[in-house]
This record gives C-alpha cells, sequence and structure tokens, in this order.
C-alpha cells in the first residue's frame, strides 16, 4: 500500500512539472512571436 501511494505522490509531481515546462514554453513562445512583431514594425 506504501508503495502505491508513493507512486502515485511521484506520477503527480512529474504531471504538474510537465504543465509547468509546458507553460514555460508557451511564454517562451509568445515573446519570440511579440519580438518578430515589433522587428517588423
Amino acid at each position: 500500500m506504501k508503495k502505491w501511494i508513493a507512486f502515485l505522490l511521484a506520477a503527480s509531481s512529474l504531471t504538474l512539472a510537465a504543465c509547468n515546462t509546458v507553460q514555460g514554453i508557451g511564454r517562451d513562445v509568445e515573446a519570440t512571436g511579440d519580438a518578430i512583431e515589433d522587428a517588423a514594425d
């Protein structure tokens, strides 16, 4: 039972970390798009 709980906690932590990473990539892509737009103006 303890191993199962430890596995669930580890899986939850990895899922949350992945979401934060995807959000960070989205922000980077948005910033790059804004920089290209500003350069075009």
